[in-house]
């Protein structure tokens, strides 16, 4: 048997903070570009694997992962 058969409904928590945080995330954007506040929340949605972090000529960029 198979995972995906076993779990039929996944879904990863979120507060509503990173809710906000990840619908404006849709374009790749550099980290440097957001509130401070914002990066911390970045860096957690990083670990939740929601989003993605890119290196692109030095810079820093995170864009939300397609889900």
């Amino acid at each position: 048997m198979k995972i995906n058969e076993l779990i039929q409904d996944f879904t990863i928590q979120c507060t509503n903070e990173e809710r906000a945080v990840l619908k404006r995330c849709n374009d790749c954007r550099s980290l440097d570009s957001y509130s401070e506040r914002d990066r911390f929340v970045i860096e957690g949605l990083i670990r939740k694997a929601l989003v993605s972090k890119l290196i692109q000529d030095g810079t820093v960029m995170v864009v939300a992962n397609e889900f």
